[in-house]
């Protein structure tokens, strides 16, 4: 009769730690978002301190695409 009572505290144990660590993973999930976000701001602030860099990137980045977009010559 031990035996029928020891297996719901285990199975209810593995459901609180898979629990736990759900929740852990969300809260990681929700902290790197947080974090991510941040050093976006951040590095949207630090352009926006130099415009003449934004203009440059753009310029580059259109520069790649129009290499990208056409079509080698026969």
């Amino acid at each position: 009769m031990s035996g029928y009572l020891d297996t719901p505290s285990s199975h209810e144990s593995t459901d609180a730690k898979s629990r736990r660590k759900l929740l852990d993973q969300r809260r990681m999930e929700y902290r790197r978002a947080i974090e991510d976000y941040a050093e976006h701001r951040q590095l949207q602030q630090q352009l926006t301190d130099y415009p003449e860099l934004i203009a440059a990137n753009y310029m580059a980045a259109a520069q790649a695409s129009a290499r990208r977009s056409a079509r080698p010559g026969r």
